[in-house]
């Protein structure tokens, strides 16, 4: 498909680099516009996160990307993510492509093979724009990685294929902002640099009559125009973070405290979010050489795209002693899917989908046993918390199939089909479910039981309102019908 086939206007979000806040800029917009009245839909042709959502026809997408959807107010599709990397080594990746899984690739193999998915991610990009008035991408990295500009799906080889015009976002709180973005312009060919249309500076602290100069000295070396500054928003902190780098700790001082191991391939922490908000819960992510700390009451172990690798990381550290000692202190343990795996007895691997093929000891905290395999499980489930009897919401991506003892102790009911184990003493509990901790009612209970009450937290609200709040913060610093103009959609 070329630009003149498409059928909604367009625009690109792209960045100078990584984390400058592009994800949340795209968010914001979605919901800026759609409250304007237009049909809005978010596309981002490549993204690489082991956060991943499952989407309402069934496959895996970026969290971002479902972020986003329900910012335009949307079921998320897997054609708006439709080329998904998750990291399972330093130099491999499983590929998901239109939501299902499409191998296992190393970076250099990637590299000379991206550019087959091209026709795949035009084909989404139609899907995405075939009802909506206007489609906002997100770019991937930055284009100033010019090595990768042959074969590029993610950025400017995406964008001159479907003819889309970008606009390119620097963060000005990494410092730099001035290199960052003339830079770009400098190291980008002349085609690439007649596509980008205008700047957005992001995250600005402080007084933006003292950056009127830097933004001068832009727009005077680059000729592109710029389309705001935007200050630091402070309610992104209640939107899901899209990297393990938005991981933060909570305050200390509270009722409760949890830790939370972090994993090399550590995967869907969004599921901490929910008790991050918790005013009497501190959520404490344990880095590397550090031990769990002994005050903790829960110990959670988060979902792993390489959950044999991550046991192996875990032990290293000496976690697994210091969970071991967490639970003979009546301390509790929760497991996440990978988490859930590595409680077990077992964990089996007959087919090599993680390694070489063969069998490793688990922590051996509950009586299961779980065995990979190469068929997936994605799909969004409802349900009840058996102990409680509260309504559940969640998802569940995972390989592997677990079963054994414990498991006649279900932590959830999902319609019928019993999920998770729990040991005979009650302390240690793992589940498959993503996302449970976001329903109000079940983490109230959860956290009833150990000890915390009076939580009047509503998650979900919390959501919408950061989105909301969002599109007013851009709708006062981004000049939106410029950029729609820009887009190609009549004001």
């Amino acid at each position: 498909m070329s630009g003149r086939e498409r059928q909604a206007a367009a625009i690109m979000i792209q960045g100078t680099g990584s984390h400058v806040g592009k994800s949340v800029i795209v968010a914001g917009l979605c919901r800026a516009l759609v409250r304007r009245g237009l049909k809005v839909a978010p596309f981002k042709p490549q993204n690489m996160s082991n956060n991943a959502a499952v989407a309402a026809d069934g496959g895996e997408i970026g969290r971002a990307q479902a972020l986003q959807a329900r910012a335009a107010r949307l079921p998320a599709s897997v054609h708006m993510n439709p080329v998904l990397l998750k990291p399972e080594t330093e130099t491999g990746a499983q590929i998901i492509v239109q939501g299902k899984r499409f191998g296992t690739m190393r970076a250099a193999e990637y590299g000379r093979r991206k550019g087959e998915l091209l026709p795949r991610v035009l084909e989404s990009f139609a899907r995405v724009g075939g009802d909506a008035d206007i489609v906002i991408a997100e770019g991937a990295g930055s284009p100033a990685e010019t090595n990768l500009r042959s074969g590029d799906i993610a950025n400017m080889g995406f964008a001159e294929a479907a003819n889309v015009p970008v606009i390119l976002v620097g963060d000005i709180d990494r410092g730099g902002v001035i290199a960052s973005l003339v830079g770009t312009h400098a190291v980008l060919d002349e085609e690439d640099r007649q596509r980008i249309r205008g700047f957005v500076i992001n995250k600005l602290r402080g007084d933006p009559g003292l950056f009127e100069a830097g933004v001068r000295t832009i727009a005077e070396r680059t000729g592109w125009p710029c389309l705001g500054v935007v200050p630091w928003f402070d309610g992104a902190g209640a939107l899901p973070a899209e990297d393990v780098l938005g991981l933060g700790q909570t305050a200390g001082g509270c009722e409760l405290v949890i830790a939370v191991p972090r994993l090399p391939r550590i995967a869907n922490f969004d599921d901490l979010d929910p008790l991050r908000m918790e005013p009497g819960v501190s959520v404490r992510i344990v880095e590397p050489g550090n031990p769990l700390p002994a005050e903790a009451r829960l110990v959670l172990l988060p979902g792993s795209k390489s959950t044999i690798g991550d046991l192996a990381a875990l032990r290293r550290q000496g976690w697994d002693i210091d969970i071991v000692a967490h639970r003979r202190r009546g301390g509790h343990v929760l497991g996440l899917c990978g988490g859930y795996q590595m409680l077990g007895a077992t964990i089996a691997d007959p087919e090599g989908i993680e390694g070489r093929p063969g069998t490793v000891s688990g922590l051996g905290l509950l009586a299961v046993d779980t065995v990979l395999t190469a068929d997936k499980a994605t799909r969004n489930v409802i349900g009840t918390h058996v102990s409680s009897g509260e309504r559940i919401a969640g998802y569940e991506i995972h390989l592997g199939e677990t079963g054994g003892d414990d498991c006649e102790r279900p932590f959830l009911d999902l319609e019928g089909r019993p999920d998770g184990a729990i040991s005979a003493d009650g302390l240690v509990a793992g589940t498959y479910v993503h996302g449970i901790l976001a329903s109000d009612g079940f983490r109230r209970a959860f956290l009833a039981g150990l000890g915390v009450s009076g939580s009047n937290v509503r998650y979900e609200a919390a959501v919408e309102a950061a989105l909301d709040g969002l599109a007013d913060h851009l709708e006062a610093h981004v000049d939106i019908d410029r950029l729609l103009t820009i887009a190609g959609l009549p004001r």
